[in-house]
């Protein structure tokens, strides 16, 4: 069932059960739109992050492999559509763009878009990421949005570099963000 968020709603991201993360206490995320038709995500992770790999704040630049590290994520596809975008927030920073053509197809980088504007906070036990994407990098036309959203984060005291995946849903064994049932929020453009 796809979930409906308002601008004053969070919206809980589950962990993966085959990816236990217990330094993390909880992530949420919201969704709100902005006067400029862009968009504002906010996720706010807490838990105990002397156990956790943050990435340090870096210069704002295109960046690929952001998945490999503790990164924030959003999947925008238009209803109906097989197509669908993919966008990567580090806490650095820095952003990743992606286009796919259908489920992992065809990806390419989204070309000359605008930056996202990226602002990280951190506190005792929780960090927040606020992103505004800018609406030219945002799917075009005047159907609804299916989004997912999501985060990897990365632990720092095992041996391996473990890795957590959240998101508002798992659908498959395995975590797969680009798996379209985890694009469960239904989200209206605006009149």
């Amino acid at each position: 069932m796809p979930l409906t968020l308002n601008s004053a709603n969070f919206v809980p991201l589950l962990c993966h059960p085959a990816t236990p993360a217990p330094p993390i206490n909880r992530i949420d995320a919201s969704l709100v739109w902005l006067a400029d038709d862009s968009i504002a995500f906010r996720y706010c992770l807490r838990g105990d992050m002397a156990r956790l790999r943050i990435p340090a704040e870096r210069s704002t630049e295109r960046t690929s492999l952001l998945w490999e590290h503790t990164c924030f994520e959003a999947f925008i596809a238009v209803c109906g559509e097989s197509a669908y975008r993919e966008f990567n927030f580090s806490p650095s920073g820095q952003w990743a763009a992606y286009a796919f053509k259908d489920y992992r197809q065809a990806m390419n980088e989204l070309p000359a878009i605008a930056p996202p504007s990226i602002a990280t906070r951190r506190f005792a036990g929780r960090i927040e990421v606020d992103v505004v994407l800018p609406a030219q990098s945002l799917p075009s036309g005047r159907r609804p949005w299916q989004i997912g959203i999501s985060a990897v984060i990365e632990e720092a005291d095992t041996v391996d570099g473990s890795h957590s995946y959240w998101a508002l849903r798992h659908p498959s064994p395995r975590p797969d963000f680009h798996h379209r049932d985890a694009f469960m929020l239904d989200w209206p453009k605006k009149a």
